[in-house]
């Protein structure tokens, strides 16, 4: 069996394979509340085979959507959506899991392919941004934000908790906190993005409280039989690599001691001027594997590990528990059956319905 496909368990939660679909935002809910279009996307990808499946970023409260798109878990008239999501996916055959997020000072902008960037000050979809202080993202997104006083920390640590209850009320079994990427979380511990003075920034314990408070205030309400996950970006590409990496390793461990079941890997995305060596590969493998022996956690992460053999190499040589594979499931959401031809792994048919399994198998190679 390819190390590819062996089951991965954590907590009480049992994966078929080590194949995992990432959060990718679909931007197509109607004021937070989801749509047939995310029914129908979810429901297929899990059909496909994977083993894990998180569904998109979705904002812990209004302010916190990257747009007017974006679905949200800030009410419990959201549940029931998210709840038919959750069922469907429990239904092809994969673990349901949700991401919840707060986009901070990158939010309150247009859907990519409407421009991607900060909606104009007069236009009334948009709103005002919070973060840690009054300093902006730049380049496409110029719109300062309002610095965050400690009532406003204390409602979005609230707003995590509110939204992971809703989460679980839905029916997932899987919850990642979106600690990544330069929204709010990510901007809380960037030392260029959070430039306060109080206990919420300077230090490292002080750019760190945020992140540790909300996941110890979630995991006080999340099972403990469930995973509690983050993605969070440990590295930023931006000169500070190792600096940067060494402060991530040391917080990750603190998120360990606070209940932190698994972490998957990212990159901070908190400046638009980083080095991302896109052109190499599986370029955040050996980072991965860093922070899963300097930390203890299991760990996933993604791009450029979407070839099979590419993601088969990956968990056996020890750098990843899980692979993330995005974009390779938009094109073919029966990407895990195309892996398993290509690793060989005899009769993979279980990674999809009868309907589907018996042509495509008996016809296997044909045009």
């Amino acid at each position: 069996m390819a190390a590819l496909f062996a089951p991965f368990k954590l907590k009480d939660v049992t994966l078929r394979n080590r194949i995992a679909v990432p959060p990718m935002c679909q931007y197509s809910a109607v004021d937070g509340h989801t749509t047939d279009w995310h029914q129908a996307h979810y429901a297929s990808i899990a059909r496909g085979g994977a083993g894990l499946v998180i569904v998109e970023a979705t904002a812990v409260s209004p302010e916190g959507r990257i747009t007017p798109g974006c679905t949200g878990l800030w009410t419990d008239t959201q549940i029931d959506g998210m709840a038919a999501i959750a069922a469907s996916i429990k239904a092809g055959g994969a673990v349901a899991g949700i991401q919840i997020a707060h986009a901070g000072r990158k939010a309150s902008a247009n859907r990519p392919w409407e421009g991607d960037d900060h909606i104009a000050p007069d236009d009334s979809r948009g709103w005002e941004t919070i973060a840690p202080s009054a300093i902006a993202f730049g380049e496409n997104l110029p719109q300062v934000p309002r610095a965050m006083t400690k009532d406003d920390i204390a409602r979005v640590t609230a707003d995590f908790v509110a939204a992971a209850r809703r989460a679980l009320a839905a029916g997932f079994e899987w919850l990642e906190l979106h600690f990544a990427h330069g929204y709010l979380a990510q901007s809380f511990f960037n030392v260029d993005a959070n430039k306060r003075d109080d206990e919420y920034g300077g230090s490292f314990e002080g750019r760190s409280r945020f992140l540790l408070e909300t996941l110890a205030a979630v995991r006080a309400v999340w099972p403990q039989n469930l995973p509690l996950t983050a993605r969070f970006g440990v590295i930023e590409y931006d000169g500070r690599d190792e600096a940067t990496l060494a402060e991530s390793i040391r917080l990750v461990n603190l998120m360990r001691e606070a209940g932190l079941d698994m972490l998957n890997v990212s990159v901070g995305f908190s400046t638009p001027h980083a080095s991302i060596p896109w052109a190499s590969g599986p370029f955040l493998a050996p980072v991965a594997q860093r922070v899963r022996e300097e930390t203890g956690l299991p760990v996933a992460s993604s791009w450029g590990i979407d070839v099979p053999e590419v993601a088969n190499r990956v968990v056996a040589d020890g750098q990843m528990d899980l692979v993330m594979i995005g974009r390779a499931h938009l094109a073919n959401p029966h990407y895990p059956l195309k892996a398993a031809q290509q690793l060989e792994v005899a009769r993979p048919t279980w990674v999809l319905p009868a309907p589907y399994a018996h042509w495509l198998e008996r016809y296997r190679g044909q045009a």
